[in-house]
């Protein structure tokens, strides 16, 4: 008896593993076609996307040794070309108007609303990026938002003497309550709370699969979204009872019809809101964050850093705000938020899609679908970037400055180059400003630090603060 549940139990082992390699071999069939560049594409539906997010920079390096550093996967849901090449690269990002368009995962796409920045393209985009624009510009930074900044970042970074701090909750909070000020100004303060625990949901959902369950991150994205879709049209309906010129913010200067250049429908003014505090929420808070934990490891950075804070403090009274010219003049600082994004690779690459079947590096790749320019290797390639697993901000200040290089892909690039990235380091550098002037801090220890698909501590990560 025993001998024959042994045996059923070995058949039905074996007619598994005949099944699932009947599936496999079945989805490299499919995927067959003639020019496609090498690579595997994994399971029916899923493709390669488990491997993809639990291995990571293994899983690419692997394919990369495999098959070169352009070839074929099957994840987040559609097939893929994954591209590691720099040039390559930079001639994608470059090429929009020849059939390479916005790629984002169809979960952030119906999350973030059809008519975000992302979602675009041609004429559309290039309006709606105009209006972005307008209310982040150089002049709407020094004039309106840097003071909004200056404000926020004292009054949260006040009475952190003597505490224990999850600095990665207190960064998250900050990127988001100094954007939400930034957009709604006065009315912030009573519409944040609610807003917060929705957002964080929304946050969640356009990083999922596009899978509508109940209980899913999807599902609770795009209820999220129609409840902040709420929230900001009841805030638009009060200010039109009331006068929208009187208030000077985002949503205030999107909302004059008569000065404004751009004339946005109620729609496309509430995806845009969403789009510029989601934007700034991840990389602002990660950067941040990282930052804090780099220039504790490395105290000869932090030494010079708050030598560049102070010297700006000293021209000014206690009470004085951050000003255009104390923001332009911290170099060093632009240079630690550039390395901090590099080394800590807060954003790993950009997706496009093929809107016509094209030829790109002697590969025929079919209309439709996505091109991943995964930007992480080169951010530690050895040539662009000597000693690259150094935390070196000196190399920013270099003669020949990297930024201004065909490599420099941490924001992006071609006429999707991040539109927000100044206003990312406004923010970013007023809170490090305050934060190495007023604080010494020691970590706590024992919060274990995750690089990929997003760089967070997933117990939190602690620190001990004290007065300077």
């Amino acid at each position: 008896m025993s001998m024959a549940v042994f045996l059923v139990a070995i058949i039905c082992v074996f007619l598994v593993l005949c099944f699932c390699s009947a599936l496999l071999r079945l989805n490299e069939v499919r995927f067959s076609k003639k020019g496609l560049p090498p690579g595997t594409m994994g399971w029916p539906v899923f493709g390669e996307t488990t491997e993809f997010l639990k291995q990571g920079p293994s899983f690419m390096k692997d394919q990369r040794a495999r098959y070169g550093s352009f070839f074929k996967s099957h994840i987040l849901g559609c097939p893929t070309i994954v591209s590691m090449d720099a040039e390559l690269n930079r001639y994608i990002l470059m090429n929009e108007s020849k059939g390479l368009v916005p790629g984002y995962p169809q979960s952030m796409l119906d999350i973030l609303g059809k008519c975000n920045i992302a979602a675009v393209h041609g004429s559309t985009h290039k309006y709606m990026r105009g209006a972005l624009l307008s209310i982040i510009s150089p002049t709407m930074i020094r004039d309106q938002l840097l003071p909004k900044i200056d404000h926020f970042m004292r009054t949260h970074l006040a009475n952190w003497d003597n505490k224990l701090i999850n600095i990665q909750d207190k960064t998250k909070e900050m990127a988001f309550l100094s954007s939400l000020k930034q957009v709604a100004g006065i009315e912030s303060s009573s519409i944040s709370g609610q807003f917060m625990s929705e957002f964080f949901k929304l946050v969640l959902g356009t990083l999922s699969l596009p899978i509508d369950l109940p209980g899913s991150n999807y599902r609770r994205g795009i209820q999220a979204r129609k409840n902040i879709v709420s929230i900001l049209n009841q805030l638009l309906e009060e200010r039109r009872a009331a006068s929208p010129e009187t208030h000077q913010d985002m949503l205030g200067y999107l909302m004059r019809k008569d000065d404004c250049r751009y004339k946005l429908t109620d729609e496309e003014i509430i995806d845009m809101i969403i789009t510029i505090i989601y934007s700034g929420y991840e990389t602002v808070s990660t950067t941040s964050m990282m930052a804090v934990k780099y220039l504790h490891d490395h105290p000869k950075v932090l030494e010079e850093l708050r030598k560049e804070h102070f010297a700006v403090r000293e021209k000014k009274k206690p009470d004085d705000p951050i000003n255009w010219n104390d923001l332009k003049s911290m170099k060093f600082t632009r240079a630690v938020i550039f390395e901090t994004s590099r080394l800590a690779t807060i954003v790993n690459g950009v997706l496009r899609k093929t809107t016509k079947e094209m030829e790109l590096n002697g590969y025929l790749i079919p209309k439709g679908w996505r091109i991943y320019v995964y930007t992480r290797e080169i951010n530690y390639d050895p040539f662009l970037y000597p000693d690259p697993l150094a935390f070196n901000p000196w190399r920013w200040l270099e003669e020949k400055s990297i930024e201004s290089q065909n490599c420099f892909f941490i924001f992006g690039g071609g006429t999707r180059q991040c539109p927000g990235k100044e206003l990312g380091i406004a923010e970013i550098s007023t809170f490090l400003h305050y934060f190495v002037t007023s604080y010494r801090w020691e970590e706590v220890g024992g919060d274990k630090l995750m690089k990929f698909p997003r760089v967070q501590a997933p117990n939190g990560f602690r620190i001990r603060v004290s007065s300077y």
